[in-house]
């Protein structure tokens, strides 16, 4: 049955939110952040196999596909090792907020890789959020640790969502997602063996089990179907505008349930106000411009 546009545009809010509770799980659990993450993929690439064949799909790609997909994973693995790891040197508003500036690396990274000219817009963007992260770092400096590798993480994912946009031309991101989620589960595994990972106390309390089961399940699998479901109907620009409700979503969760502890400096909300101001402002504005060449363009009858 077909959604109507309230419906599909609730779903979407509730999946971002999802997302952002990723974080404080992130937060709750005690195992450290390579630890989670193995768990996590793990968790999370046998519910999508599960899924795959409760609805019947093939996951079948070719072997070049497949190599570049399983590639892909180890930076996808990377990303959430060092966002786990930002929230554990930090807090989850900071990590979450430095996870925002992937759009100034997307918009840098993209046009390079793309061999294609940087927007003069886009190049605006990158120094408002630049002046943010600058007035993050001055104020909260007791978390440099954790802000830079927040910023790692952003541009681990600016470079596999770059990456994944060509591949999603060509097949379901259902199983983009599962073939990078099995890469990066390989990935860690492998540097866990070689750094005697395995050895060290990779044992789980009960509330760690649960909590990474509904950050393998629910926050991953379940919420990545779901969010690619809603977004086959709503525009593009719908989707990008309510996802970068996902550091809002994740700062206010985060202070309703850990309080004081997730309390930062005016310095703090300033740069964070900047730059989640400026990726709300910057599909607004790039969608004007797009409809202004379009007029342009458009023949005289």
């Amino acid at each position: 049955m077909k959604l109507n546009l309230k419906s599909n545009l609730l779903i979407l809010h509730i999946t971002v939110l999802v997302w952002g509770f990723t974080g404080i799980l992130g937060a709750l659990i005690t195992i450290n952040e390579t630890h989670l993450v193995w768990y996590r993929v793990l968790i999370a690439a046998i519910s999508l196999f599960i899924y795959f064949k409760w609805a019947k799909m093939s996951i079948k790609v070719r072997k070049a596909t497949f190599l570049k997909l399983f590639f892909t994973g180890a930076i996808v693995g990377l990303h959430w090792i060092l966002f786990f790891g930002s929230i554990k040197a930090s807090t989850i508003s900071v990590a979450m907020v430095c996870l925002s500036s992937l759009t100034l690396f997307t918009a840098i990274l993209e046009p390079l890789l793309n061999k294609t000219k940087i927007s003069k817009l886009e190049l605006v963007v990158g120094l408002f959020i630049i002046m943010g992260i600058y007035l993050i770092f001055k104020f909260e400096t007791q978390y440099k640790v954790g802000i830079t590798m927040g910023l790692a993480s952003a541009l681990c994912a600016s470079l596999f969502s770059i990456i994944n946009s060509k591949q999603i031309k060509n097949r379901e991101a259902s199983v983009i997602s599962f073939y990078e989620l099995l890469g990066a589960f390989v990935w860690i595994s492998v540097y866990l063996l070689l750094t005697n990972g395995f050895t060290k106390s990779m044992s789980l309390n009960a509330m760690d089990f649960v909590y990474l089961m509904i950050l393998g399940t629910v926050c991953t699998s379940v919420a990545y179907v779901a969010g690619v479901a809603v977004m086959k109907e709503l525009s593009a620009f719908r989707v990008a505008l309510i996802t970068n409700l996902e550091p809002i979503y994740a700062i206010i969760l985060a202070l309703i349930i850990f309080g004081k502890d997730e309390k930062m400096t005016s310095g703090f909300y300033a740069g964070a106000a900047v730059i989640l101001a400026t990726i709300f402002i910057y599909p607004i504005v790039k969608t004007k411009i797009e409809h202004q060449k379009l007029k342009k363009q458009a023949p005289l009858v």
